[in-house]
């Protein structure tokens, strides 16, 4: 399984100009390969491959007076920003002919040396080490001081160096694990837990545990406002007003990791106790844009979803989705009775069935939990699954299925 570990990487001045150096030639390089294709599909001539791409915009542009700085960097650096190329085209058209998963992807577009996030790729290629003393040797760009913050599992493949809005540089190592030994760290358990995600708490375990919500945005929120007061009033392109966008870069930085450091102390706790671990498949892009979306991306459902997912294929443990058709707060946990639906500012009900009192949200894990267990008992889908229309509902209606294609 392949895992990138990040760290924070401290670069001197001077090596600081050098990763500036690197991500302005990759980024020259990367657009120079998205006009070359656009050029073509304008003049109708099919795309130029990788090897005239390379030797076009690499090997004979470093010849040349206007582009001879591209020597100064790294070759594998300009080699990974045209493989970035070929990949961003690649995923273009997978997500037109509907061979990609997720929204539809648009056409690849030419980056910006305004951008805030910059980034370079190296590979085994560019020869790049960790030295002795824990620095990360680049080639043309030096020993960089690395925070470790534990090691590293097996000897990484690539590394990427990124630059984030906040002016931070991290390095992202990408290492291969073992399934086996990974599953072998945690001892095999027979529980199971249902998580039912929300906002009043993050999260309501059926086993009754009510995890709190943390609400990093919301108590920065006072912060945020007064230095995104301050970048308003800053001249632009004055100097004054790039140290107020670095505050609130900074700002909005300290909030997102504050919430990422959340969702990785709680989804490990989850996986570790638990053999299978139920969550509710929310529709987050459709609730985002309802009232509460603010608190919504605040509580960053999705971001801890995907955690759980990696970390239970990583582990030998099953993460199971319910659907998100299920009316887990609407029936009873106890005997199955459907209450029928309940506005969101009832919080307990009582079952006219059997009379037990409900917490809403306990409940509702409950039933995420028993919808769970009975996918992966019989192996159904949650949801059924489509069925053939009728012919009332379905076909031409007596007009002929060829002309009809035409």
């Amino acid at each position: 399984m392949l895992l990138r570990c990040a760290f924070r990487l401290d670069p001197a001045p001077g090596q600081r100009m050098a990763l500036a150096r690197a991500f302005g030639c990759a980024r020259v390089v990367y657009n120079a390969a998205i006009a070359a294709r656009e050029r073509a599909r304008a003049a109708g001539e099919p795309f130029p491959t990788a090897a005239v791409l390379s030797r076009t915009l690499l090997t004979e542009a470093k010849k040349t007076r206007e582009r001879h700085w591209l020597g100064e960097v790294s070759s594998v650096v300009l080699q990974q920003a045209l493989r970035d190329a070929e990949s961003a085209y690649r995923n273009y058209f997978a997500s037109l002919e509907g061979e990609r998963r997720g929204p539809k992807l648009g056409a690849p577009r030419f980056k910006s040396r305004k951008d805030r996030r910059q980034s370079v790729r190296f590979t085994a290629n560019a020869r790049w080490k960790i030295t002795e003393t824990g620095r990360l040797s680049l080639p043309k760009i030096g020993e960089i001081r690395v925070r470790w913050s534990r090691p590293l599992p097996c000897v990484p493949s690539s590394v990427t160096v990124i630059k984030d809005a906040a002016g931070r540089y991290f390095a992202s190592f990408v290492v291969e694990t073992e399934p086996a030994t990974d599953a072998e760290r945690l001892p095999a358990s027979d529980r199971a837990v249902g998580i039912d995600l929300g906002l009043t708490h993050f999260a309501v375990l059926s086993d009754g545990t009510k995890i709190d919500s943390p609400r990093f945005l919301r108590r920065a929120e006072k912060k945020l406002k007064k230095a995104q007061r301050q970048l308003s009033r800053k001249q632009k392109g004055s100097k004054n007003r790039e140290k107020a966008r670095l505050k609130v870069a900074r700002a909005h930085a300290r909030v997102a990791d504050a919430r990422r450091e959340f969702h990785h102390q709680l989804s490990p706790q989850l996986i570790r106790e638990n053999q299978t671990v139920v969550v509710d498949d929310l529709a987050v892009g459709g609730l985002a844009r309802t009232r509460p979306a603010e608190s919504i991306h605040d509580a960053g459902w999705a971001q801890f979803v995907g955690m759980l997912a990696y970390k239970a294929d990583r582990y030998g443990r099953t993460l199971v989705k319910a659907g998100r058709f299920e009316p887990t707060s609407q029936v009873c946990s106890a005997c199955g009775h459907p209450g029928g639906r309940k506005p969101l500012n009832v919080r307990e009900w009582t079952c006219p069935a059997c009379g037990t009192v409900h917490d809403r949200d306990h409940n509702a894990a409950k039933n995420i939990k028993a919808a769970g267990l009975a996918v992966t008992a019989c192996g159904a889908k949650v949801r059924p699954g489509p069925v053939p229309a009728q012919r009332e509902e379905a076909g031409s209606h007596g007009i002929r299925t060829g002309a009809r294609a035409a």
